[in-house]
């Protein structure tokens, strides 16, 4: 598989992704799920405007869901040669947040499965990151990634600390 041509769901991703997520007016899950990929053409133009600098692509990510402010979920294509599946995922907000929220696609099952989206593990003020499991998607998370449970807060703590520089390393990218 060539990162830079995928633009298909992994089935794992396409699988939680086929699952509602509950807003539950403000105290759910803030996230609405692409039904595909970005193009790359429509990922250059938003990294571009993310960053204020049109002198970069966003060839290193693949977006697949929104929070409702515009801010975006993504794999990032960090570690060269491997799969998809085995990328971190990150959020970057509407607002300039940025985080790496799972380490890798088992990880963020168990994160939507305990019952966060990407906005809350990435929230700056301490979101609240109360277990609040949801079946269909602990379902999905048990059969793609069994032995990866972990409690969302765990997910959040495990992708922070390997991947440290990620919030200024995007920000050195900004004008």
């Amino acid at each position: 598989m060539t990162l830079t041509d995928d633009r298909q769901f992994p089935a794992a991703l396409a699988a939680a992704l086929a699952v509602p997520f509950d807003y539950a007016d403000g105290d759910g899950v803030d996230f609405e799920p692409f039904e595909a990929f970005l193009s790359a053409e429509d990922t250059d133009d938003w990294f571009r405007a993310w960053t204020g600098n049109n002198d970069l692509d966003g060839g290193a990510f693949r977006v697949f869901g929104q929070d409702g402010s515009g801010g975006y979920a993504a794999f990032w294509l960090v570690r060269p040669g491997r799969p998809l599946a085995e990328q971190p995922v990150v959020f970057l907000g509407s607002e300039g947040e940025t985080g790496v929220v799972a380490r890798d696609l088992g990880d963020f099952l168990w994160l939507l499965a305990d019952g966060c989206g990407p906005y809350e593990a990435a929230a700056p003020y301490g979101a609240d990151r109360t277990s609040r499991p949801d079946e269909a998607l602990t379902a999905v998370a048990d059969r793609f990634a069994p032995d990866a449970r972990r409690t969302a807060g765990a997910v959040v703590e495990l992708a922070a600390e390997e991947f440290p520089g990620f919030d200024d390393m995007i920000m050195e990218l900004c004008r």
